[in-house]
C-alpha cells in the first residue's frame, strides 16, 4: 500500500505499480482499498503497511493509523514487525554520492489478541498501539517517540 499522491505522476505510478503496490487515502475508510488488501492477503502474499501512514518529520515513531492493526485482526494474519532506522538521513540527491547507513531489524511474527464481543474503537486503539510498542522494541531508545516506555505509562494512568 502506498498513499494516493505518489500515483499522480505517471512515472512513479508506473514505478510503483511495477512493485505491486496499490494506493491509499489515509484518515479515510477507503473500502476500495481495503478490498484489495483482502485479495493481496486471499492470495497468500505479503502486505506491506506503514501504519504511521507518512514518514516521521523528527525521525520518531508518531502516534498510527489504525488501518493496519483493522486488516491484521480482520483477516487474522500475521504481523511481522519491522524497524527501520536511518531513513530521516536521505533528503534530496545528495544521499545518492554519500549513502547513509540504514539498518532494518526485523521481529517476531505475531497475531493480534482476540478482542471480547464487538471491535470497538477504543479496541481498535489498544491493538494499534499494541502492534506499534512490537515495532518500538526493534527500535533505539531515540527513534521509539510516541510508544517510548515512558509516554505510554503517562496515557495508561
Amino acid at each position: 500500500m502506498a498513499k494516493e499522491g505518489l500515483f499522480r505522476s505517471r512515472l512513479s505510478s508506473y514505478f510503483i505499480r511495477g512493485f505491486g503496490a496499490f494506493p491509499v487515502r489515509r484518515g479515510q475508510l477507503d473500502k476500495k482499498t481495503l478490498r484489495q488488501a483482502q485479495q493481496v492477503l486471499a492470495e497468500g502474499l505479503a502486505l506491506v503497511m506503514f501504519p504511521e501512514g507518512k514518514r516521521s518529520h523528527n525521525a520518531q515513531l508518531q502516534p498510527a493509523l489504525s488501518g493496519s492493526a483493522l486488516i491484521a485482526y480482520r483477516h487474522g494474519v500475521p504481523i511481522l514487525p519491522v524497524g527501520i532506522t536511518g531513513t530521516e538521513k536521505i533528503k534530496g540527491v545528495t544521499w545518492l554520492l554519500h549513502r547513509p547507513q540504514i539498518t532494518v531489524n526485523i521481529g517476531h511474527p505475531f497475531y493480534l489478541p482476540p478482542v471480547s464481543s464487538k471491535l470497538t474503537k477504543d479496541k481498535l486503539a489498544k491493538l494499534t498501539n499494541g502492534m506499534m510498542e512490537r515495532i518500538a522494541e526493534l527500535l533505539p531508545r531515540e527513534y521509539q517517540g510516541s510508544y517510548l516506555r515512558e509516554e505510554i505509562a503517562k496515557y495508561e494512568d
